[in-house]
């Protein structure tokens, strides 16, 4: 009796070779697809990312400087006002030489600006209270139709500034002016020297007067005051009182020269003052 072996069907070795192959070929596939997935994913995550810095660094800009939240604040203005009698005078003497020469003007200029420095420390005006303002020498020119511009000599101007710190003797300083043959004083002015006393106390007054106006507005508003959330101040009120020129009266009066007032001038102090309200 025969035997016969069932022998099952075995593939040959190219079907296993392509089998391999398509393996190969399907999971390379996968990957790249995953691959390339991920790569879009982190496309779209630094799109994200970076809309979102620029929105932000947007909304940085436009509120830098500002407050978190709107303050509910008032603005209070104060003004105080201190009459002062002023103690310094002020003035500018000088002298308009004409010459041939620059030389020949010069020693003019020179022979009656050195006199009038000295009569004024004559005066015991000290030498820092007298400054020299500007010295110049200007050619003089002479015009007609037959020779044009023709130079006809120099002019030679030299100014100085004069602080009179001794009021009672403005007068004798101005007279100086016809004395020595000054041609050229500018007006007097009166001026505080220091009015650091007079700016503190017109503060004190300003300060008041806020204080004073904020409690009326709380007690009105309702509101309650906080903190004071910026002060500002500045002054006004100080120009100098021009006192009338004697650019063209002093020459030639032989020092006569009226009584010189100083009178008085207001220092004015303005406060702004911001408060926080709740």
């Amino acid at each position: 009796m025969s035997v016969k072996k069932k022998v099952g069907k075995v593939s040959s070795p190219k079907t296993q070779q392509e089998q391999c192959q398509l393996f190969n070929c399907v999971c390379h596939d996968f990957g790249r697809r995953i691959l390339w997935t991920l790569f879009g994913i982190l496309i779209a995550y630094c799109v994200v990312l970076l809309g979102t810095m620029i929105r932000n660094n947007l909304q940085e800009y436009y509120f830098i400087g500002q407050a978190d939240k709107m303050e509910r604040v008032i603005t209070v203005d104060g003004v105080g006002e201190v009459t002062a009698k002023p103690d310094v005078a002020m003035t500018t003497m000088g002298m308009v030489a004409e010459g041939v020469t620059v030389l020949e003007a010069q020693q003019q200029n020179t022979s009656v600006m050195n006199e009038l420095i000295f009569r004024l420390k004559g005066l015991e005006i000290a030498e820092d209270d007298i400054q020299t303002a500007n010295y110049n020498i200007y050619p003089r020119y002479d015009y007609n139709d037959d020779d044009g511009r023709t130079l006809e000599g120099y002019e030679v101007r030299q100014n100085v500034s004069v602080k009179i710190r001794d009021l009672e003797i403005a007068n004798e300083v101005l007279a100086l002016a016809g004395e020595v043959g000054a041609n050229n004083v500018s007006g007097l002015q009166f001026t505080i020297d220091d009015d650091e006393v007079y700016k503190t106390e017109a503060r004190e007054k300003a300060l008041e007067q806020v204080s004073e106006k904020a409690r009326a507005l709380s007690r009105s508003l309702g509101v309650r005051l906080v903190s004071i959330v910026s002060y500002d101040e500045y002054t006004g009120g100080q120009d100098p009182y021009p006192y009338k020129s004697y650019a063209e009266s002093a020459y030639g009066l032989g020092g006569s020269m009226p009584d010189v007032e100083a009178g008085s001038m207001d220092v004015v102090m303005n406060v702004h003052v911001t408060f926080e309200i709740r």
